[in-house]
């Protein structure tokens, strides 16, 4: 009487005996969960670096008593240079505006907006991938426990052998499907949920650079509008001494 040879269910094995599509579906999520780790990682260091930069580039402005000085101090920093950079050339093309200083600040704003909200979509960028496999993964895998189910059940009846020993190995490697889509899945949210804080947390200090910025052109307009009061204020003057001395 000769020892069955003993049925190994080991994942490795599992995958090597099942069927064709599950392997496929085997092999698509195991993918999926090398792409969400290499995404966690490169987006980690990514948003590190920015938030570094955001907070060198947030003390270099808030020491700046001007905006020249702002942008001398931010030359090293794209975002806060860039957006130093957009207030210091809407200053020059209404240099022609008179007494326009409300309208140049609206101005400006607007523009900041817009380059606030290219650098909020620049920073998710990637991320939809997570979502993606998060919300798809636990489905894949359901496919394939489901097509490998239907492939055991057809094998079953072809060889109508009704015992577990028979049943037990195609069920078994067609659930695998289901487990690795939940390991590729669940990683996935965590990571977006964590990458999306993140990412909230430098759209914020990219919102600080926009009104540190604004500041700077806030406090620039108002010692133009100051010297320009002063220099009446001494035109005026000299004119009524004139006056004074060609009265007498």
């Amino acid at each position: 009487m000769t020892d069955l040879a003993p049925i190994s269910f080991s994942p490795w094995d599992m995958f090597l005996n099942a069927g064709p599509v599950v392997r496929c579906v085997m092999t698509l999520l195991a993918a999926a969960s090398l792409l969400t780790w290499t995404i966690f990682i490169a987006k980690s260091v990514e948003l590190l670096r920015v938030r570094m930069k955001l907070t060198k580039a947030e003390q270099t402005l808030e020491q700046a008593n001007t905006l020249d000085l702002g942008e001398q101090g931010t030359r090293q920093n794209s975002i806060a240079h860039t957006l130093v950079m957009a207030a210091e050339t809407e200053r020059k093309r209404s240099a022609d505006i008179p007494d326009d200083s409300e309208g140049l600040k609206e101005r400006i704003v607007l523009h900041l907006e817009r380059l606030e909200a290219a650098e909020g979509r620049r920073l998710l960028r990637g991320t939809g991938v997570l979502a993606t496999i998060g919300a798809t993964s636990p489905f894949i895998g359901l496919f394939g426990t489901v097509w490998g189910i239907m492939t055991s059940f057809t094998g079953i009846a072809a060889s109508k052998a009704t015992s577990l020993a028979v049943v037990a190995p195609g069920i078994a490697e067609a659930l695998l499907a289901t487990a690795l889509g939940l390991v590729a899945a669940i990683p996935a949210v965590v990571i977006y949920n964590h990458l999306a804080r993140q990412t909230a947390s430098c759209r914020a200090q990219v919102a600080d650079l926009t009104s540190l910025v604004m500041r700077l052109v806030s406090r620039d307009l108002g010692r133009m509008q100051a010297l320009t009061a002063s220099g009446q204020v001494v035109r005026l003057g000299a004119s009524r001494d004139a006056r004074t001395v060609a009265g007498e």
